[in-house]
């Protein structure tokens, strides 16, 4: 498994989105900075701290040209259902085979029961800016992503 560090090239793929549509990378690859966060799982404590926190800076990244994308290995309608009752307001992928957590490199904790937690900035070039790997502090991913987005404009 590749791991993916500031400077690799991001690795583009197809996934399904809350509203069972498919999202291609390539599509916003080179146009947009992009924000790509991987959670551990829909309506937990943190993930939703963290979706929220999203949702409510989602005007400051949009000004900075970036787009903000969320994947974990829930179902489609799982994701439909978390952005419904929190109002989310940008693409949620559904990973189901992990994948695309694979292709990034990301890491699991708790002696691999868990999925990690681990945000990936990519700018207009398509590589990665940045990235921000914690389980637990779930604000900061949003704070450390707004800085470096900042820094790309």
């Amino acid at each position: 498994m590749k791991k993916m560090e500031v400077g690799s090239k991001v690795p583009t793929f197809e996934l399904n989105d809350q509203n069972g549509q498919q999202f291609k990378l390539e599509t916003v690859l080179g146009k947009k900075n992009l924000v790509i966060y991987f959670y551990p799982k829909d309506d937990s404590p943190g993930c939703t701290k963290e979706a929220c926190s999203f949702r409510d800076q989602f005007e400051v990244f949009a000004d900075a040209d970036a787009m903000i994308i969320g994947i974990s290995a829930q179902s489609v309608e799982s994701h439909l259902e978390f952005a419904k009752k929190h109002r989310l307001n940008y693409t949620l992928l559904s990973d189901t085979g992990n994948k695309v957590r694979n292709l990034f490199g990301v890491p699991s904790s708790l002696f691999g029961l868990i999925p990690g937690r681990v945000t990936y900035v990519v700018n207009k070039e398509g590589k990665i800016a940045y990235l921000f790997n914690s389980q637990i502090q779930a604000q900061k991913h949003v704070d450390e992503a707004l800085r470096i987005i900042q820094e790309l404009r």
